[in-house]
């Protein structure tokens, strides 16, 4: 499929998923006309832009999916040398400092000025609030990790995991009342998540709500208990069928 043809494969999918959005066939084949339209795409940037900061970036992208780590981080800066006010890119280093082996003493520090960079460029990144929110928290700086924490749930409705980051700052800051509200949202937005649900149940257990607090418990109990092993005997001679 040629890429003059993209408006085209679009309009024929959007027919197809608008009158069949279960139908295995059409799952199977939109997934492969958009990965056939990726590549292609991809193929025409690095033919007539080689150099530019898009180029760079999907270069940078493709060795971290190998989980090549240098050379992704060359890639990456090349690519804020090309455009150091590209959204993202900070973001994408920071990232990719805290998921390397083996760091250095200080990667911890050299992510956080990523993720502050990238703030003052995309000021509504709740990705990178909720990373500096995470990062507050080992640190055990209550304080800032609940402000990130607040902010990444302030422009990501959505982020579960960033409610979830601010009730655990604040059973941390032992706020077990202001807890209550963010750990909710958090119960909310991922219902099967067992901490979420243990730590709604502690904010309630001491802020003196013992029933809300003996609900989420059984629920967290339920959510994580495990079958008892068999011992050897139980699995050489199961139980005999009853019918």
């Amino acid at each position: 499929m040629g890429l003059g043809r993209f408006d085209d494969a679009l309009e024929f999918l959007r027919t197809l998923n608008r009158e069949f959005p279960t139908d295995p066939d059409v799952l199977y084949l939109s997934i492969h006309t958009f990965s056939d339209l990726a590549t292609r795409a991809s193929e025409e940037l690095a033919r007539s832009a080689p150099s530019s900061y898009q180029a760079r970036e999907l270069n940078a992208e493709a060795y971290e999916s190998q989980g090549k780590w240098d050379q992704a981080g060359q890639e990456y800066q090349k690519a804020l040398a090309k455009n150091p006010d590209a959204p993202g890119l900070h973001f994408r280093i920071g990232r990719l400092l805290l998921s390397k082996p083996n760091p250095p003493a200080d990667v911890v520090e050299q992510a956080r000025k990523e993720f502050q960079a990238e703030l003052k460029i995309d000021p509504n990144n709740a990705g990178a609030e909720y990373v500096l929110g995470e990062l507050a928290r080992q640190d055990q700086n209550w304080d800032q990790a609940v402000e990130h924490f607040s902010r990444a749930s302030k422009l990501d409705p959505a982020f579960g995991d960033a409610f979830l980051g601010l009730g655990e700052a604040l059973i941390s800051s032992r706020k077990f009342p202001e807890a209550i509200p963010p750990l909710q949202t958090a119960v909310k937005l991922e219902p099967a998540n067992p901490g979420a649900h243990y730590n709604l149940a502690t904010a309630y257990s001491r802020s003196g709500r013992k029933a809300e607090a003996d609900k989420e418990f059984a629920i967290h109990r339920q959510m994580t208990q495990k079958e008892p092993a068999q011992t050897p005997a139980q699995q050489e001679n199961p139980p005999a069928n009853p019918n």
